[in-house]
């Protein structure tokens, strides 16, 4: 049974900031007059591929008040507790979450909410319960019998488990509708401090949200890419080199530099299995919907498997308009192959995302 992914729905906060600003401040908050640490702020935002990152922290706007990490009377940073963080969280996901759900209800004219069957969302940086998964039956719609799944705590990788999921549902009962959403505020996590992986997070990392429907339906009005197949598995080394634990002030991330290498050592072997069974070489994939963790990255796995540039314009175009939103980043991506409507009818599109471990998940989908 074929199984489709409707409409991709986005979303970020209104707070937009510059990257150049950002590596300004961070320069003057963190550098504290220290050259080198300058350099590195410097080199790590002018080399990132980013343009600008949404946040919901309105701390840094001029002529803001200030609030979570930042005092302006004393033009100092302050350091949260995870608690202050984690209430940030839930009072922007209330709000922000069923927004986003119904957005992408909204791009299938053909479907109501109440024929909505399954909701299965996604986060790793907060938790609250009753969660986003509630707060989208209860506002948009849903019937109050509607299942709902958590994925938490995954990392960048959580919305290729979730359409899996999604999946599989719809495999075993051919009517069902299943909406889908991957929802993260990274930047409440920021750890304002000269340490450098928490510089490099803090150069990279931003929020957003992405949401889709997903059904084995055929008539709900709109093109859609057909769901395929999935695979995950683990690269030989790095676990000690993407690792993600909860503090006292926040979520810390080990996010090592030497994480672009370890995925072009072995990017080609993960994905190889996946390619086979679907009867494909990467020569005959135009276009590569890639989590841009990072520039890096990008060019590590267009390296490593050779790849044209152009099949990676979709990944760019996000990491340099949004950054990384860590799991509602691939949304984004599949989101700007959609709207462009560049992916041809039956034509294969392999999907990239990485995360803790290291995590390789893969997706084969193909354009309806």
């Amino acid at each position: 049974m074929s199984v489709y992914l409707y409409p991709v729905a986005t979303q970020t906060p209104a707070t937009a900031y510059p990257q150049d600003d950002i590596a300004e401040r961070t320069k003057r908050l963190l550098g504290g007059g220290d050259r080198k640490t300058e350099r590195i702020i410097h080199y790590l935002y002018s080399q990132s591929g980013i343009a600008k990152r949404h946040s919901v922290i309105e701390d840094f706007l001029p002529g803001h008040e200030g609030g979570l990490f930042f005092d302006p009377t004393s033009d100092s940073i302050r350091v949260p507790t995870t608690a202050e963080r984690n209430r940030r969280y839930a009072e922007e996901a209330t709000r922000l979450a069923p927004q986003l759900a119904q957005k992408a209800i909204e791009r299938c004219p053909a479907l109501v909410p109440s024929e909505i069957t399954h909701v299965v969302t996604a986060s790793c940086t907060g938790f609250f319960q009753p969660g986003i998964d509630f707060r989208i039956v209860r506002e948009c719609g849903l019937s109050p019998n509607t299942p709902r799944f958590h994925l938490g705590f995954m990392g960048c990788y959580a919305a290729f488990p979730a359409l899996k999921l999604a999946q599989t549902i719809c495999q075993a009962d051919a009517r069902a509708v299943v909406l889908v959403e991957c929802f993260e505020l990274c930047s409440l996590h920021l750890q304002m401090d000269a340490a450098p992986d928490n510089l490099l997070g803090g150069s990279v990392f931003a929020d957003g949200g992405g949401a889709a429907i997903v059904s084995a339906r055929t008539d709900l009005g709109v093109p859609a890419f057909r769901l395929e197949r999935f695979r995950s598995t683990l690269t030989p080394t790095g676990e000690d080199d993407m690792a993600w634990n909860i503090g006292d002030h926040g979520f810390v991330m080990r996010l090592s530099t030497y994480v672009p290498e370890i995925l072009h050592g072995n990017i080609a072997e993960a994905i190889g299995p996946i390619l086979t069974d679907a009867g494909l070489t990467p020569e005959e994939i135009r276009h590569w919907a890639v989590h841009p963790g990072g520039r890096a990255i990008l060019d590590k796995v267009r390296s490593a498997l050779d790849l044209c540039e152009e099949s990676l314009a979709a990944s760019r175009h996000v990491l340099r308009e949004y950054g990384n939103m860590s799991s509602a980043t691939i949304f984004f991506v599949l989101e700007t192959l959609y709207d462009r409507r560049i992916v041809d009818s039956d034509e294969p599109l392999l999907a990239l995302a990485f995360g803790p471990g290291l995590t390789v998940e893969s997706a084969i989908l193909r354009g309806v």
